[in-house]
């Protein structure tokens, strides 16, 4: 009997990396499933494709009589109904899990993971808040491991109970939600306490590897894989979108898009496709969170000072309220004082941003659109076509 069999579940904001994932597994396990979001996104066609059915409106209509409701974090308040975080713990309750959290690579630890799962014939369930072009999408409901992502910015990695937890890393990232490192760490340190096994990336040495694989490595031999067949699959793994991803070129200068929306992960993404010694790096960022903002700002502008020139649009406010006296150009300002003489641009609107770019880019030169909101509505506006 499937795990999910004579459910009726209606998803709010079913285009979401997170929920869509999880309405495919639902009705892959049996549950009759439908949903709604304001917006049409890159997901959706995912959720399409499997015969859910989707309203996409401005405002969420009545949900279906009779069913369950799981409200997405960005919608929680505007719709009555549970949890996405619930609704994940249950899932994670059905199926033996791995479950990846941290502040910094989780998306691709997790895909890695699975990734290696399914070329080794494993057949692993996932839901991982990116698209993976390798496994076709962001979810599957396969019979074996369940791989899925966990959520600290909220709180609610600590009801997860797996078999298997990897920890990237602990970095503050969500300032709305602790006080302190030492509140987050607080928080996971309590949450581990309730798994069997357990991987620490920051315990583990990189090698020859990068520290997502070697988080990687070491849940699959935990999870019975040999190290030898794990490794060798891995190498076959070229990436998630929205993570260094090459997108195409603007009049002979590279485009790469990036997620990265921390200062640690910024300043990596402008490291590694940093400009070759005759061209230049221009970088479109986008803030993500008003509360991240307020806190990081000074320090996203010392990451965004490695570019040649950079942008800064206006946040990305997600879950959030607009605060007072807070937007993009505080990180455009502490840019300006930190780097005199760069060309620092502050651009209310992504396609403002894109304009910036366009005014100075040339051949050889690097471009780097970054941000977890919508900033990657910019790489088809900027790359030829």
């Amino acid at each position: 009997m499937l795990m999910l069999d004579r459910r009726r579940i209606w998803f709010v904001g079913i285009g979401g990396a997170g929920l869509s994932g999880y309405a495919v597994l639902a009705a892959a396990w049996g549950a009759e499933v439908a949903g709604w979001d304001r917006a049409e996104t890159p997901y959706l066609a995912y959720v399409r494709a499997v015969g859910i059915p989707v309203t996409v409106a401005p405002d969420p209509p009545e949900p279906p009589t009779g069913a369950e409701v799981v409200v997405s974090t960005a919608f929680a308040g505007r719709v009555e109904g549970k949890s996405r975080a619930e609704f994940l713990a249950e899932l994670v309750s059905l199926r033996r899990a791995i479950v990846v959290a941290g502040a910094h690579g989780k998306t691709t630890t997790a895909a890695m993971i699975a990734f290696c799962l399914d070329r080794l014939g494993l057949d692993p369930a996932f839901l991982i808040g990116g698209e993976v072009p390798q496994l076709g999408g962001n979810a599957r409901a396969g019979a074996g491991w369940l791989v899925v992502e966990g959520d600290e910015s909220d709180r609610t990695v600590a009801a997860l109970r797996p078999q298997i937890a990897v920890l990237t890393n602990a970095e503050l990232d969500h300032h709305a939600t602790f006080a302190s490192p030492a509140e987050l760490e607080a928080l996971l340190d309590a949450w581990l306490e309730h798994v069997p096994q357990v991987v620490r990336g920051e315990q583990l040495e990189p090698a020859d590897v990068r520290r997502n694989a070697a988080c990687a490595l070491a849940a699959l031999e935990l999870a019975g894989v040999a190290y030898g067949d794990a490794a060798r699959v891995l190498a076959e793994f070229s990436g998630v979108r929205r993570r260094l991803e090459l997108r195409g070129e603007l009049d002979g200068a590279q485009v790469y898009d990036d997620y990265g929306h921390h200062p640690s992960e910024i300043a990596a993404a402008l490291a590694a496709v940093r400009a070759s010694p005759n061209g230049r790096l221009l970088v479109l960022f986008q803030p993500h969170l008003y509360s991240r903002t307020r806190h990081l700002a000074r320090e996203l502008a010392a990451a965004l000072a490695a570019a040649d020139a950079a942008c800064v649009t206006d946040v990305y406010p997600a879950r959030e309220d607009p605060v007072d006296c807070v937007s993009g150009k505080l990180v455009a300002d502490a840019l300006a004082e930190l780097s005199p003489g760069m060309p620092v641009g502050w651009a209310p609107t992504v396609e403002d941003g894109v304009s910036f770019l366009r005014r100075r880019a040339r051949a050889g030169d690097t471009i780097l659109v970054v941000g977890a909101g919508d900033v990657d509505r910019a790489v088809p506006l900027l790359v030829d076509q």
